[in-house]
């Protein structure tokens, strides 16, 4: 999977389209992402202990890793991932302006 956690993302599909947000964790067997402020649902927690209240919170969910581009840190634009290897090591590269990401 060539997005992982921490990179800047755009998501280029969907409700939330055209934001521009942090990956907070990377799922890749399912081949999905959590973005900070995307695909926000809610969920009602109930009550752990008596006399308290139970409470709505907001939660973002997984969204497929192929309605976000990741956005260059160095041309800031949204471009697509390649790989470069050197000396027996792999280096994400932008595909824009083929420097490493």
């Amino acid at each position: 999977m060539k997005i992982k956690k921490g990179d800047t993302v755009l998501i280029i599909s969907g409700k939330d389209k055209g934001k521009r947000a942090k990956v907070i964790k990377a799922l890749p067997k399912e081949e999905k992402i959590i973005v900070e402020g995307v695909n926000l649902r809610k969920k009602s927690v109930r009550p752990k202990r008596t006399g308290e209240k139970g409470q709505i919170v907001t939660l973002p969910h997984p969204i497929y890793v192929s309605d976000a581009k990741i956005i260059c840190p160095k041309c800031s634009q949204a471009a697509r991932i390649g790989y470069k290897v050197e000396n027996k090591k792999k280096y994400r590269i932008c595909k824009k302006c083929r420097q490493e990401v």
